[in-house]
């Protein structure tokens, strides 16, 4: 039995995990794309007090040109850090993947919809493994067609550059895109995180959140400063100033 059989089985025997991910009213979660990988444990601990969750790119070398952290050291990784994984899969067949990064201990994985032959299946078996199903958008992929499957799904991740490298330059047009899933998902009252990511700072953080994000993907703001932590706390302090405002 291949590891997605596997998870459909055990949807019978446990219950499916809560919807809500909502625990703390937004999440800032920096990349480890950007950090030094001789020393993933270290770095994620430098983070680990002031972070939310711990962003994990995956690429494959095939949807996306760059080729990075895999299954194996997800699998180490969990063994130095307590932080909630957050793995983003740009990789092609994430149903053949996407349920080991559940089982490795992930929190929450991520695929994209341009890869995905089902994405409501993949979705419903990753909660089956008792991780939170995250669906993808890219640059150029419109998020219209996904609205109504957004039910299926606790996190919702909009590119703000193109997926596959790191430190690329903050897109505000895909911003439109965080509106209309924002006020889709209020619509429908769902409890969906609306997740950005892609050259994200103190100052593109702010018109995130005013678009209606709610979680942060930062990789060379948090990971180029000289202090992890502190860059942390300083973009968690413009989202709670721009939401107080």
């Amino acid at each position: 039995m291949n590891s997605v059989s596997a998870a459909r089985a055990r949807q019978t025997a446990r219950p499916a995990p809560r919807l809500s991910i909502v625990t703390s009213s937004f999440i800032i979660a920096p990349s480890l794309l950007a950090a030094d990988f001789a020393r993933l444990g270290d770095e994620a601990n430098a983070v680990a007090d002031d972070a939310d969750w711990l962003h994990v790119d995956v690429m494959d070398n095939h949807y996306v040109p760059n080729l990075t952290i895999g299954l194996p050291v997800v699998t180490s990784l969990r063994k130095a850090t307590a932080m909630p994984f957050d793995c983003h899969l740009m990789i092609e067949a994430p149903e053949r993947w996407a349920i080991g990064y559940a089982e490795a201990g992930a929190y929450n994985v991520t695929f994209h919809v341009e890869t995905a032959d089902d994405p409501v299946a993949l979705a419903r078996d990753l909660r089956a493994a008792g991780t939170k199903a995250g669906l993808a958008i890219d640059r150029d992929t419109p998020i219209e067609p996904y609205l109504e499957i957004l039910p299926h799904f606790d996190t919702l991740l909009i590119m703000t550059i193109k997926a596959g490298f790191g430190g690329q330059a903050f897109l505000p047009e895909m911003l439109s895109k965080v509106v209309t899933a924002r006020q889709s998902a209020d619509a429908g009252h769902l409890e969906l995180r609306i997740e950005v990511d892609g050259g994200v700072d103190e100052e593109t953080i702010v018109e995130c959140a005013v678009a209606g994000a709610d979680a942060f993907v930062a990789g060379t703001a948090v990971y180029g400063a000289a202090d992890p932590a502190s860059a942390v706390r300083a973009l968690r302090r413009r989202v709670e100033a721009t939401r107080a405002s």
